[in-house]
């Protein structure tokens, strides 16, 4: 087991060094983790070291419950709420945070990112959800399950479902991401970053453009994710 926790402490160190690497977070900002299904264990950052000193050896191996089952390290302050995903999303295999300065923006304007543009609908055709402000009770209890447990929340309160829609905004926070992989998980923080900056060059050109029309959200999420998709080899 333990060379099982080898490689995915391996695997998680080189997903958390994209992070720094496509210009998402800087200093210590963000996490990435990558779960074990099998094993019921987690890997993921530790917290408050920089990307610039982290080592494979750093990541810390948690369970679901958010104890640490093998590492020195304390892990990521925001480990409760990828816990907290990996338990209600049961079919995701990574999470990504991070503080990327577009995504930020919308997240602490509290406004969803509206879908404007084909790009946006290559990946959803709904809107990319920001949760509401978390209440003052919640913020004083377990803090980080909390923001799980608002995503999830949020999820279910807009019928959405968290295998179509791999991104989220959480209000006055910032962005999570997840997928099946953690290389689709970093993709999509990725992705969601950059869908961030073309939708505020679009309402700062037109602030009264409109959502992009129906057919065009269908026609482009469908031929990448349809029953009949055609893109890519």
């Amino acid at each position: 087991m333990s060379s099982n926790f080898s490689e995915l402490k391996a695997e998680c160190y080189e997903l958390n060094m994209e992070i720094p690497r496509r210009s998402l977070a800087i200093y210590t900002f963000g996490n990435v983790s990558i779960i074990d299904r099998d094993a019921g264990v987690f890997a993921i950052k530790p917290s408050g070291i920089s990307y610039d000193d982290l080592k494979a050896e750093d990541i810390v191996i948690v369970d679901l419950e958010s104890r640490t089952v093998e590492g020195p390290l304390n892990p990521s302050s925001d480990t409760r709420t990828h816990a907290v995903l990996y338990r209600e999303f049961g079919l995701i295999g990574a999470v990504v945070h991070t503080h990327s300065t577009y995504a930020v923006g919308w997240a602490q304007a509290l406004e969803p990112i509206v879908i404007y543009g084909t790009t946006h609908a290559d990946h959803t055709v709904e809107d990319i959800p920001c949760t509401p402000p978390m209440p003052d009770d919640r913020i004083e209890g377990d803090y980080e399950e909390e923001t799980g447990n608002q995503i999830v929340e949020h999820f279910r309160s807009l019928g959405l479902n968290p295998e179509e829609i791999e991104m989220v905004l959480v209000g006055s926070h910032g962005p999570f991401t997840w997928g099946k992989s953690g290389s689709r998980a970093v993709y999509n923080a990725v992705v969601l970053e950059e869908l961030a900056r073309m939708a505020l060059i679009t309402r700062q050109v037109n602030p009264d453009v409109s959502r992009l029309k129906e057919a065009l959200r269908r026609k482009h999420y469908q031929r990448k994710h349809g029953p009949n998709a055609y893109y890519g080899q």
